[in-house]
């Protein structure tokens, strides 16, 4: 057995750059580590921290392909971020024109949660703690 320690980070290719890196840190709230441009790549990486932990590469790539379905395509379902109140983070989503599922509740747990789309439709779930 691999000896893991915890999640280091989860990659994300998108189709617009300057979109989804106002996304996640003008509307999520991440913080910039470090943004490299890869000229030979004619590709961004852009490395994202919540709350001084590092956990999204950001990256552009010239014509990426679509995600194939959604949600339930092969490989990551779906980001999922913790807050404290989801009725206040969903009109936080409303106020800047994005739109979240009606909140339900998780039969195991009884925590509410959310999901929404990021720019290029990536699921991302907000969970109550």
């Amino acid at each position: 057995m691999l000896n893991l320690k915890k999640l280091h980070h989860v990659a994300i290719i998108c189709s617009d750059y300057a979109r989804s890196k106002k996304f996640y840190t003008e509307i999520l709230g991440f913080t910039i580590l470090q943004e490299v441009f890869r000229e030979e790549r004619d590709s961004y990486k852009l490395d994202l921290a919540l709350n001084g932990q590092y956990l999204i590469e950001l990256f552009s790539f010239p014509a990426p392909p679509a995600r194939p379905t959604r949600p339930e395509a092969t490989g990551l379902r779906h980001l999922a971020f913790e807050v404290t109140d989801i009725e206040a983070a969903v009109q936080q989503l409303l106020a800047n024109n994005i739109a979240a599922e009606p909140v339900r509740v998780d039969e195991y747990t009884g925590k509410k949660f959310t999901f929404f789309p990021d720019p290029d439709g990536l699921p991302v779930e907000l969970y109550e703690h």
